[in-house]
């Protein structure tokens, strides 16, 4: 005859299977093993290295040593916990020449270009150590186990750009004696002529009113416009409103491609006002939008990843090419609200195709799931230049494959 169970028996019962459950549990954990001290109590040299990150988090900005702290050039590099790579075959010093970008000075030195930011030390005695010149020598030095690269001003350097003479005259050296970021001669339409009307601008914009009883109107011509209070003597960009540019998100027209047509100033205010045509590449006509023009592009951004998640896509191609490659230009449909910004560098990945799976072919195995979405594979770098609110132009520095619209972006690894 079975008696009922007490609780102070189902306790002591039940003690057994919760030490069994614990022991389970602390072996389900894969690398319970690894975290187990050594006999000896410290790991050998040759199991910390196996142990050894490849990579640590990149730090929030780039690590700088104390003057005291910097010890003499090193001939052989201490170990690194950088998060940067340099390269296997990297130089211990370049001397910049003429025609160099600072993009190709970074891939002299660094799996990644964009993190020069990461590794470059600043100058307190040079007053934008960013700005690098013909003559210039990089080196590559180690503090504290870590990687810099320095500038030393070189002999064929602008004028009085040495170190020991700097004064505040010769601090303020032109910008376009320094090298550039990227081949400037690429996006050079784009930094200094509009490439894009945002959503509602074209609307506001002032435009062509009159070609003055022509069809079309050229360099030389005056036009009439109007839509704004002119003042004499404002330069103007002619541009033509082009192909709508959409978010492929949502379907939301971002802007418009402005196509540009020419240049002109405005000789006569009133309403309407008459604008001199001083260049034009292609016709002006009437309805024509005016946009104001940059007194001078901005020249000297830095590579760098976003400081924030980005993520979005290609949405068109300069020239409407089918595939991109290196040094095309491409616009994303992600901006400053975004915070993408001049600079930014960013992962492109190609859109994983559809294929059959051999082994569930015919009708019924399409149906139920006989193609198969392949991944999305990294297909090179793109570096932004210039940024709207919501979209971007960007050139492309590198492509390992091919490159379409519609391909993802997002920050670098």
């Amino acid at each position: 005859m079975r008696y009922p169970m007490s609780s102070s028996d189902r306790f002591f019962r039940l003690i057994p299977l919760l030490a069994a459950s614990f022991l389970t549990a602390c072996s389900l954990n894969p690398f319970a093993k690894d975290e187990q001290p050594s006999s000896s109590g410290m790991a050998s040299s040759g199991e910390q290295a196996m142990t050894q990150p490849v990579q640590v988090a990149r730090p929030a900005a780039p690590y700088v040593a104390s003057p005291a702290a910097q010890p003499a050039y090193q001939s052989a590099p201490a170990p690194s916990a950088s998060p940067v790579r340099l390269r296997a075959d990297h130089p211990d010093r370049y001397t910049v020449v003429r025609g160099d970008t600072l993009w190709d000075i970074s891939a002299r030195f660094l799996e990644d270009p964009w993190l020069w930011p990461e590794i470059w030390q600043v100058n307190p005695q040079i007053d934008n150590p960013h700005l690098i010149y013909p003559g210039d020598v990089i080196s590559l030095v180690y503090v504290d186990g870590r990687p810099q690269l320095r500038v030393d001003r070189g002999g064929a350097a602008p004028t009085g750009l040495r170190t020991e003479r700097l004064s505040p005259q010769i601090r303020s050296a032109p910008l376009d004696q320094a090298i550039e970021t990227i081949p400037y001669d690429l996006i050079k339409p784009f930094i200094s002529r509009p490439a894009v009307i945002e959503k509602g601008e074209a609307k506001r914009l002032p435009y062509v009113l009159s070609t003055k009883g022509h069809l079309i109107a050229g360099a030389d011509h005056e036009v009439y416009v109007r839509g704004s209070d002119f003042n004499e003597g404002t330069r103007y960009s002619i541009v033509h409103v082009g192909e709508k540019l959409r978010d492929p998100d949502d379907g939301d027209v971002l802007g418009y491609e402005g196509i540009y047509a020419g240049e002109g100033r405005i000789i006569r205010v009133g309403d309407p006002a008459t604008l001199y045509l001083k260049e034009t590449e292609r016709e002006v006509l009437e309805g024509d939008r005016l946009v104001p023009s940059d007194a001078r592009p901005r020249l000297d951004f830095i590579p760098r990843a976003p400081e924030q998640a980005v993520s979005g896509s290609i949405i068109s191609v300069f020239d409407g090419v089918a595939l991109i490659g290196q040094y095309q230009i491409v616009a994303i449909n992600r901006g400053q609200r975004h915070g993408v910004e001049p600079g930014h560098v960013l992962a492109i990945y190609q859109a994983g195709d559809k294929v059959r799976d051999p082994y569930k072919a015919g009708m019924l195995g399409s149906l139920l799931g006989g193609r198969v979405r392949l991944p999305e594979e990294r297909a090179g770098e793109m570096m932004v230049f210039r940024s709207y609110d919501r979209m971007s132009y960007a050139l492309v520095m590198e492509a390992t494959s091919e490159i379409r619209v519609g391909d993802k972006i997002q920050n670098p690894d």
